[in-house]
């Protein structure tokens, strides 16, 4: 986490961040082993309620489709959602089956079995990706579902983020999905998608933010909001916030006061730091929401 060292540099104060997951983060905190913990599959109302704890939104980003094709560049391949869930499915098994090459016409595709990679530990991204194809995909939905973790039709499970991306930078004709930044920092090749308004776009920080921007955190219990396959022409159709798990009433309340200072250091100083990994910051109003919910919910004292 670049602004946890950048915080320590600046303050003295370090912090422990582990990326282990959005599954093993929730099962941490509720576990009472850490301070807080970090997940982009949000948790409801009533299961915030049920365990005592508050969530807030911290950064908003988006997760790409990552592929290794010789000769094949990044926005050189498209692909629609239908089309996405049917090579997770399995039905979609080569590179140059018709339904591809549909979507691509001129795109020399190779006739080469698709290595299809996913998460095999508990992860947001998972929930966040699997939650897309279950709305644009009835068949998706009714075989696999959605979840942190389900059970794949197909694929090669890989570790993180980080394990997707080396496992789909290491496999010829593989595709995966991962945040952008990771396809980034691995410069790996992404594709375009069609979004619910039939547009193709392209993985980029507008195509996040016009996604972000039907959000209603203000009006949303918890801060409950999936950003995936939301509407516009402009819109990266798997957007997804990152979201902070916190004890209403802390077990350690100097440990949590700390946690507190340096979330609310990272909504004054991280925007750069975030817009640098291709994250979107959260909005100003809804950054000053967050701090009244800190006031009202936590007990810090």
């Amino acid at each position: 986490m670049r602004s946890a060292d950048a915080y320590k540099t600046e303050t003295g104060n370090g912090l422990n961040y582990q990326s282990i997951g959005s599954g093993a983060g929730i099962k941490q905190i509720k576990a009472k082993t850490v301070t807080f913990g970090a997940t982009d599959a949000p948790l409801t109302a009533e299961d915030l309620k049920k365990d005592g704890l508050v969530q807030w939104p911290m950064v908003m980003g988006g997760i790409v489709p990552v592929f290794n094709i010789e000769g094949v560049k990044s926005g050189e391949l498209v692909l629609d959602g239908a089309t996405l869930a049917s090579i997770y499915l399995g039905t979609v098994k080569s590179w140059d089956d018709a339904a591809i090459a549909k979507l691509n016409p001129g795109l020399k595709l190779p006739a080469a079995a698709i290595t299809v990679v996913r998460r095999s530990d508990g992860s947001g991204t998972t929930f966040n990706f699997t939650d897309y194809l279950a709305k644009v995909s009835p068949e998706w939905q009714s075989k696999a579902g959605v979840g942190t973790a389900v059970e794949w039709p197909v694929g090669v499970g890989a570790k993180g983020n980080d394990g997707v991306a080396g496992n789909v930078g290491q496999t010829k004709n593989s595709i995966g999905y991962v945040e952008y930044a990771y396809a980034k920092q691995n410069k790996l090749t992404y594709a375009d998608l069609i979004n619910g308004a039939g547009k193709r776009v392209s993985p980029t920080t507008p195509s996040f933010q016009a996604a972000a921007a039907n959000a209603d955190w203000a009006n949303s219990p918890g801060y409950f909001q999936i950003l995936t396959n939301q509407k516009g022409d402009a819109s990266w159709p798997i957007t997804a916030a990152t979201f902070i798990l916190m004890y209403a009433d802390p077990g350690d309340k100097a440990a949590a006061s700390e946690a507190v200072k340096f979330f609310a250091w990272s909504f004054e100083k991280g925007d750069k730091m975030a817009e640098a990994l291709d994250y979107i910051p959260m909005p100003k109003p809804v950054v000053e929401l967050i701090a009244k919910t800190w006031a009202a919910d936590i007990k810090l004292k």
